[in-house]
């Protein structure tokens, strides 16, 4: 144990910042997919209420962990908004992106090797019985609603200590409202390892574009309040 606690204490800010984000997305991965790889495994008995109720719980723990280090992004359309309000550097935005994304790849061979090769390794999908107008809109807003909160809990430097409650909270939520809809995502990092693992890179183009636009409008909006002078 002494000789990890040395080898932490070596590491720059930039790579302990880059360290957290490597395992707080493969936590938080690890609950988002793996519940519903878990849920697809035993025939769907536990349904909606568990694929919500994993990932809160995940993100919750990731955020208590290393809130305090990296400011616990896990997701690189937050690091995006993170950057528009210059709580990080461009330097940095790099950083954070490939952190997240090992993390995440990391999460999914994890889940496909320990948990389960089921339904597309917990890859998102949208309901195409709606219109691709509509699940755009409604991913844009799940992933909004996840910006607004997380500069809420910035803002009041960490929510008296409910952060990681509130932000696992309003991800939980997300899910168990618009799932349904465009999959709520909210997460590049945790759609493209799934899909790029499972094959299933179909809807990618969603994830990889309405998560981003997300973050982006509230941190646009909000960054004159929220920002760091």
């Amino acid at each position: 144990m002494s000789q990890v606690l040395n080898l932490v204490n070596r590491l720059t800010s930039d790579q302990k910042k880059f360290v957290a984000e490597v395992i707080g997305t493969f936590i938080v991965v690890v609950f988002a997919t793996g519940s519903v790889v878990i849920d697809a495994k035993y025939g769907g008995i536990f349904g909606l209420p568990l694929i919500a109720f994993a990932p809160f719980v995940g993100v919750a723990i990731g955020v208590y962990l290393f809130g305090k280090i990296s400011m616990a992004h896990f997701n690189p359309a937050v690091t995006l908004g993170y950057y528009i309000t210059k709580h990080i550097t461009l330097k940095q935005l790099p950083k954070y992106f490939a952190a997240e994304i090992i993390g995440a790849l990391l999460a999914t061979i994890f889940v496909k090797y320990v948990l389960g090769n089921y339904a597309n390794l917990g890859a998102n999908a949208p309901n195409y019985i709606f219109p691709i107008p509509v699940i755009f809109a409604v991913e844009v807003f799940a992933t909004s609603l996840l910006m607004i909160v997380i500069l809420i809990v910035v803002y009041t430097q960490g929510l008296k200590g409910f952060s990681g409650i509130v932000i696992g909270g309003i991800v939980g939520l997300d899910i168990f409202l618009f799932a349904f809809i465009s999959g709520a995502s909210m997460n590049p990092a945790r759609s493209l390892a799934p899909a790029l693992i499972s094959g299933y890179i179909g809807d990618l183009w969603l994830y990889l574009s309405a998560t981003f636009v997300g973050t982006a409008i509230v941190s646009l909006i909000l960054r004159k309040k929220f920002i760091v002078t």
